[in-house]
């Protein structure tokens, strides 16, 4: 396999060698493709997001504000502008950038100038000295000059390596960025579920305390027992203790959306909400086919496939010989009496370089190379076999928990009207307390599973949308020549290079509006909605 190999690659330079005098260079990378997988035509799960057809049922960014609450556009907002995170990937994706730009800087001549000067004495004792003066100067000035001609394409797929690497960088951008956005609007739904289960534990609490008062009534009656006392008061205690864990939770979901929004947890608050009615609305996944150019991480993973294709190209041009061109050249005098021609110097040419006998060098970093993209094309299916198994995760959440939602609320119908019913036949002497109490149990149950659910009915429809890209599209990744941070010969706006693709330009250098972690994010009118 590797002399085969071999062969084929010194075929390949030898069909190249007339290439050498153009200095068109010649690709030794292997012709690219990503994989063409044989995959499913639909989706098995069917939910209410079901394959629809009107483009109003399909994906796009700002996703989030079809659930219709002002607050999460809100908080969506600021985290897309300021979380540290997002910010952090944009600046890995400029870093990316810069090095395209320096692996271009390879194919231009490199030019560079020199100069100085010295005074120097010697001892006037030291052995062995010749005559002359002890002391003397030198000044001396010139300029350099070097240039690699890419015979065989080895410094271009480098850049192409770069660009591939940077489009990877914007890939994880994205995904970043949906992950972001998708884990801020699974925290909000998170908070507004406990805070509806706050307002559940609330009622009940005012139930309970009213069954204590009615049945500490009937005791001085004679009417009831101490034990039917000691009931009340235990359910009554125990959903107290309930209510103060909720509003923990609650406190730590907040706390965790305000590192979302960069906002010191201390200043962030959002008031309490408990309807949990967001607006539902039709989704239309995108097809398995198309599930490939919508999922950041399967671009990312198919970006990393073609860089490893292009260190292939690299690995194989180690084996031929690099030719390199310097000219040097200035003046060098003892005094200041430079520009006189009997005092230049200068010298060019011209170096080949040849690996002839390495131990077997080369041969085991072509053989690596070949092993590293395998193994990035084992990734890559995994990867697009893991994004197809979300969105079938998504569509069974979804459609599940929606036909649980729905029972969940007859079942507290049915829960509310025995509990009344109950407690009315109790005020009568027509039932025991323990009659009431498993009622008023099962009551409290079934609205707080309801909320749970409805609450995880809510965290699927965000999944399902993540898994499907949140809108995305790898025709946003920016083109390869768009790449460049900097041009050649740019001298100035060095700080911060211009937009490309749908990754925002880094912050202008100088004050940060990120520095303050104390500022408002919600307006008056939200913080009161």
């Amino acid at each position: 396999m590797m002399v085969r190999d071999i062969r084929r690659s010194v075929s390949m330079g030898g069909a190249c060698v007339l290439s050498l005098l153009s200095l068109a260079g010649c690709d030794l990378a292997p012709a690219y493709h990503a994989p063409h997988y044989v995959i499913p035509t639909t989706w098995e799960g069917q939910a209410p997001f079901g394959v629809a057809h009107p483009m109003d049922d399909s994906i796009r960014a700002g996703w989030w504000t079809r659930f219709g609450d002002p607050q999460l556009d809100t908080l969506e907002a600021q985290a897309t502008d300021h979380n540290g995170d997002l910010q952090a990937a944009s600046e890995r994706f400029l870093q990316a950038r810069s090095i395209v730009s320096e692996a271009r800087s390879d194919l231009l001549p490199h030019f560079g100038l020199a100069f100085g000067g010295s005074n120097n004495k010697s001892s006037a004792e030291r052995l062995f000295r010749y005559k002359g003066p002890i002391t003397d100067s030198d000044e001396f000035y010139g300029g350099m000059a070097s240039w690699e001609p890419d015979f065989w394409s080895s410094i271009r797929n480098r850049i192409r390596l770069q660009k591939d690497f940077a489009q990877e960088q914007a890939a994880e951008y994205a995904a970043a960025r949906l992950s972001l956005q998708s884990e801020l609007a699974t925290d909000y739904f998170t908070l507004r579920g406990l805070d509806a289960q706050a307002a559940i534990y609330t009622q009940s609490i005012g139930y309970y305390e009213e069954s204590l008062r009615v049945t500490r009534t009937r005791l001085a009656d004679q009417a009831a027992s101490r034990l039917d006392v000691a009931r009340a008061e235990n359910q009554l205690y125990t959903t107290q203790a309930h209510l103060l864990d909720i509003q923990a939770q609650r406190e730590v979901m907040e706390h965790a959306i305000a590192v979302l929004v960069n906002v010191a947890p201390s200043a962030f608050h959002l008031p309490a909400d408990s309807h949990l009615n967001a607006t539902r609305f039709a989704l239309s996944p995108a097809m398995p086919s198309e599930l490939l150019q919508r999922r950041p991480d399967v671009a990312m993973s198919e970006r990393q496939m073609a860089q490893a294709n292009r260190s292939i190209g690299i690995a194989r041009a180690a084996f031929y010989p690099h030719v390199s061109f310097h000219m040097d050249g200035g003046f060098d005098d003892n005094g200041f009496n430079l520009a006189n021609l009997a005092n230049s110097m200068w010298s060019y040419g011209a170096t080949v370089t040849m690996p002839v006998f390495e131990g077997g060098l080369r041969r085991a970093q072509l053989q690596q190379s070949w092993s590293a993209y395998r193994e990035t094309r084992d990734h890559y299916r995994v990867t697009v076999l893991n994004a197809f198994r979300d969105v079938e995760d998504g569509l069974s959440r979804t459609n599940r928990l929606d036909g649980e939602n729905g029972r969940l609320r007859a079942a507290v119908g049915a829960a509310s009207q025995t509990q009344d019913i109950t407690m009315n036949l109790y005020k009568g002497g027509l039932a025991a307390y323990l009659d009431v109490l498993i009622a008023q149990v099962s009551t409290l149950d079934a609205r707080i599973q309801q909320v749970e659910v409805q609450t995880r009915y809510l965290q699927a429809q965000i999944g399902l949308i993540r898994a499907c890209g949140g809108g995305w599209d790898a025709a946003q990744l920016p083109a390869p020549n768009s790449l460049f941070s900097v041009d050649p010969l740019q001298y100035s706006g060095l700080h911060n290079a211009r937009a490309t693709g749908d990754v925002p330009a880094p912050h202008t250098h100088g004050a940060d509006p990120d520095d303050n972690l104390t500022g408002p994010v919600l307006s008056p009118t939200l913080e009161n909605h």
